[in-house]
């Protein structure tokens, strides 16, 4: 799937699990990167018809709607059980038709003008009402999503605003979508698709989709929801034309991380994710007024590693998340605006080593993250982190004009001394801020570290400006198109004042805007691929973010359960989840 809109909005849940990096001396080239999933078989000639799977979450979400500012991570977990998504994804991030909803889509080629989708809708595929869906349902969807009108409470994917109509194919059930300019990642849109009745008005789009919404053109519907017992569930479609569900329910229960471990002890859960679980376990004793230090965190964490791995009857799933931490450097903020003094952090740490420190100890390969538009292990992604130059860190600072001085670097009288904001209560960011403040150290650059609660972490901190230097994580997507906010230059909102978005960094290049905006209209996948990695190569060279390495996504799965566990990109087959017959 496609990186979660509520993920890349919620950067504050992103920082619960926030993981600290840096880069040293890096070199070009391509990387096919870590495995990218770790999942249970699927074999469902072996799976057994019937049972109750029990899927952990954080919460009952709000909304079902994936598009609504209210929407979380569980949200879109939920969701794609229930409606339609025209294509899948693999462990390399790479999209294919659904054939439970498309019998082919095919975009004109490139330099064909305007450029045109064409969507054949599997003639089975049928909301739960037994209407099929339709044209109808893709323009409503388009209108709601494309900003046209504000009265639509929505974060804007993108590409909907490129769309200049949708209407009706051939016959019902084929579905042309005509664009204004032409679209790289059209395969991402309308996935999840949602019946129009629920976007046609904004009144019907901006109501939360909560328990009172049963329609389904997916395998499963709803059938339960009650936010304060916390569980939601899901049964099998009575309407659903492919091949069918292997457990009768799925029950997604609201479990928070310190509690799993205890409830899958107690066989209360089958699939949990237990990444938080290790990353913030808490010392025994351990209190606001009596925080734990830095080695009670790091021995709470590996004993609860070691008990997520010896769970009687569970196996812990180990892959990298679609997800990646990364190293943002506020350019607006003392040295850092001089673009020498950011290519000189950025040299100075050593990625491999930081890399080594975060996911080592979680038992995942050390894979150091090379490029901002793409991760390790998907499809296309190359290393570019050689843009950067191959000088010291030492060199730079020399040539900026920081010379050394009682082992910290000073300038005008003024020591060259930064802060590191962390999210409180990761072990990991802790650690590898450990690994940050000894390779700085040894630059000249003395570190100071800052924890921040991860509930404030955007709003009072990266929103603000308030930084210097910070760790924290972001989803990684299959569609290059979804990073460009992250780094689009900002411009000047109504008063003048520059709106930063997402670029927390506030830096960024007319340049770089450029590549990134041809890239997302280049419809040759190989010309695209060289405007992505001269873009990345230019990101390097800005020195304001660097990516640091996937995030580890740690799943425990009951021992017998099918279909499940670290899915890193691949998209969940939720009608083969089910018990295994051996």
């Amino acid at each position: 799937m496609r990186a979660s809109r509520a993920a890349a909005r919620a950067a504050a849940a992103a920082t619960a699990l926030c993981l600290a990096a840096g880069l040293a001396g890096c070199t070009g080239g391509s990387s096919e990167g870590p495995s990218g999933s770790d999942v249970t078989a699927a074999d469902r000639a072996r799976t057994r018809d019937g049972g109750t799977v029990r899927w952990a979450v954080d919460a009952v979400p709000a909304t079902l709607n994936v598009y609504q500012p209210e929407a979380t991570a569980d949200s879109e977990l939920i969701a794609r059980a229930l409606l339609p998504s025209l294509f899948r994804l693999d462990d390399r991030g790479r999209a294919a038709a659904d054939p439970d909803y498309l019998a082919g889509a095919d975009s004109t080629p490139a330099g064909r003008t305007p450029q045109t989708v064409t969507y054949r809708l599997n003639p089975a595929a049928v909301w739960s009402d037994g209407s099929p869906l339709s044209a109808a349902d893709f323009t409503a969807q388009w209108k709601a999503l494309s900003g046209a009108d504000p009265a639509f409470r929505s974060d804007r994917p993108a590409g909907y605003d490129d769309i200049a109509s949708v209407a009706q194919g051939n016959d019902p059930h084929e579905v042309k979508v005509v664009f204004k300019h032409p679209y790289a990642d059209w395969r991402s849109l309308f996935s999840p698709l949602y019946p129009a009745a629920r976007t046609t008005t904004a009144e019907a789009f901006n109501q939360p989709l909560d328990g009172g919404f049963r329609t389904s053109a997916g395998p499963f519907v709803l059938s339960a929801w009650d936010k304060d017992a916390g569980r939601a569930a899901l049964t099998r479609n009575p309407r659903w034309w492919g091949d069918p569900s292997k457990a009768q329910e799925i029950d997604f229960l609201a479990v928070p991380a310190p509690d799993r471990l205890d409830a899958l002890a107690k066989g209360e859960l089958d699939i949990a994710a237990v990444t938080a679980s290790v990353d913030r376990a808490v010392p025994d004793g351990s209190t606001a007024a009596a925080p734990p230090d830095a080695a009670a965190m790091v021995e709470a964490s590996a004993q609860a590693l070691r008990r997520a791995e010896t769970l009687p009857g569970l196996t812990l799933h180990r892959a990298p998340a679609a997800a990646y931490t990364q190293l943002t450097l506020n350019a607006e903020k003392g040295p850092l605006t001089d673009p020498a003094v950011r290519q000189a952090v950025a040299r100075a740490v050593d990625r491999q080593k930081t890399a080594a420190a975060a996911l080592g100890p979680l038992g995942l390969g050390a894979v150091p993250l090379g490029n901002h538009l793409l991760v390790a292990g998907q499809d296309g992604y190359r290393d570019n982190s050689g843009a950067l130059g191959s000088a010291a860190a030492g060199a730079l600072l020399d040539k900026a004009g920081w010379t050394s001085s009682d082992g910290t670097r000073s300038k005008d009288g003024k020591k060259l001394a930064l802060t590191l904001l962390v999210p409180d209560g990761s072990t990991t960011a802790r650690r590898t801020a450990d690994a940050l403040l000894a390779d700085l150290a040894a630059a000249g650059i003395a570190l100071t570290v800052k924890a921040a609660a991860p509930d404030t972490f955007v709003a009072e901190h990266l929103d603000k400006g308030d930084f210097e230097l910070a760790l924290f994580s972001w989803p990684a997507s299959a569609f290059p198109s979804d990073a460009r906010p992250l780094y689009a230059k900002p411009q000047p909102g109504p008063d003048g004042v520059p709106v930063v978005g997402r670029n927390y960094a506030r830096a960024g290049t007319a340049e770089i805007d450029g590549l990134l905006d041809r890239a997302d209209a280049e419809l040759d996948p190989a010309a695209r691929q060289r405007l992505l990695q001269q873009a990345d190569a230019r990101l390097w060279q800005l020195a304001d973010v660097v990516p640091l390495y996937r995030r580890p996504d740690l799943v425990a799965v009951r021992n017998g359960v099918a279909a499940a566990g670290a899915y890193g990109f691949t998209t969940p087959r939720y009608q083969d989840v089910g018990f295994r017959q051996d």
